[in-house]
């Protein structure tokens, strides 16, 4: 269900980032600011012992939102590391070995799809009623096949197929399980829900972000996850605040004004 904000956009209905539907504005910010946003760095170098201050991507999109497929292992986990970080020599070997491990089960997914994106999906296949050979079946048992540093596996394969495999974290997938459902297979299902209660108002967020931004088409599966993320780390405030400084806030926000 989805309700018209002032700026004649609608509202997102999520119950995992909050009790309060979010304003289409609001949302459009916040994934601006993610796009966008800047914090300073102390940066130092043989060349400058004392350092200087320089102003760094705040948020993962440049390294992870952009970045082209690549068609290796390796490739998949640097792009993993732009969002959770640098891992050490164990880490990466562990990650190497969960990829190729869930490797067959990724496939599963693929084909239980049926060129499907994840919001097209049916219920039965998010459903331990529908079990086994469903999309919810391989996704679950990828993460139980994830190693040490599920984050990164479930980026890796999120960022292959970014209509398709949920991107979760602990913290997301910490606020996803209180709206669990009996015969739920995993929190897939939940994001499965929300996705298809907000269909006109992701397909709006979609085409908005892409058109202003440029650099990237975020689905409406990653912008749930960026929405998600930002609300469970506390982060979404300051991700607004960014996002209604960037020029293509002003862009949209004159083309809001221009059409009312």
């Amino acid at each position: 269900m989805t309700t018209a904000t002032h700026d004649g956009g609608p509202a997102l209905d999520l119950p995992s980032t909050g009790p309060d539907p979010l304003a289409f504005d609001t949302a459009l910010a916040a994934v601006l600011g993610y796009a966008r946003g800047r914090r300073p760095f102390r940066f130092r170098s043989p060349d400058f012992p004392r350092g200087h201050w320089v102003q760094m991507p705040a948020f993962g999109w440049s390294r992870f939102d952009t970045r082209p497929v690549g068609p290796s292992d390796d490739a998949a986990i640097l792009i993993g590391e732009g969002l959770h970080g640098r891992l050490d020599r164990p880490g990466w070997t562990d990650v190497h070995e969960a990829l190729a491990r869930v490797r067959p089960l990724f496939e599963g997914v693929v084909e239980h799809a049926g060129g499907r994106a994840f919001w097209e999906l049916t219920d039965e296949e998010l459903s331990v009623l529908g079990e086994p050979g469903t999309v919810g079946s391989d996704l679950r048992e990828i993460g139980r096949r994830a190693g040490q540093h599920p984050a990164h596996v479930f980026a890796a394969l999120h960022h292959r197929r970014p209509d398709l495999v949920p991107h979760l974290t602990r913290s997301t997938r910490r606020a996803l399980l209180p709206h669990g459902e009996e015969g739920d297979s995993d929190v897939g299902a939940v994001v499965l829900r929300e996705l298809r209660a907000n269909d006109t108002a992701f397909g709006v967020l979609e085409r908005t972000a892409a058109a202003l931004l440029g650099d990237a088409h975020p689905t409406r599966l990653r912008l749930h996850d960026i929405l998600l993320w930002l609300s469970t780390t506390l982060r979404m405030t300051h991700a607004v605040a960014l996002g209604r400084a960037t020029e293509e806030w002003r862009v949209h926000d004159a083309a809001v004004r221009l059409g009312s």
